[in-house]
């Protein structure tokens, strides 16, 4: 079994308030997870209106499907016109970690 997450950490566009910040973020996130049938929820950045941090997880039989499935996430957030991809951070851990 391998488990893979991802910290994206984005910029939002004109954002003023953490209400609004709440709208643009609920259909990204509802995007994400049915497109790539993985977990994911706003992690981080949760004070600041303009910032967030979106975890992704993945769960699977083989390492290489984990590494696909969290790039192909990375690209599609990053493509999304109405945010800015600060950095994105992975994790993979695998049967042999302990």
């Amino acid at each position: 079994m391998f488990v893979g997450s991802l910290e994206l950490d984005v910029l939002l566009g004109d954002i003023r308030s953490l209400k609004q910040k709440r709208s643009a973020l609920r259909p990204l996130l509802a995007d994400v997870r049915k497109r790539f049938d993985v977990s994911v929820a706003e992690a981080g950045h949760l004070d600041l209106h303009r910032r967030a941090l979106v975890g992704v997880a993945v769960v699977a039989a083989d390492g290489e499907h984990v590494r696909d499935v969290l790039d192909a996430c990375e690209r599609f957030v990053a493509a999304r016109p109405e945010l800015e991809l600060l950095s994105a951070r992975r994790r993979l851990l695998g049967p042999d970690d302990d």
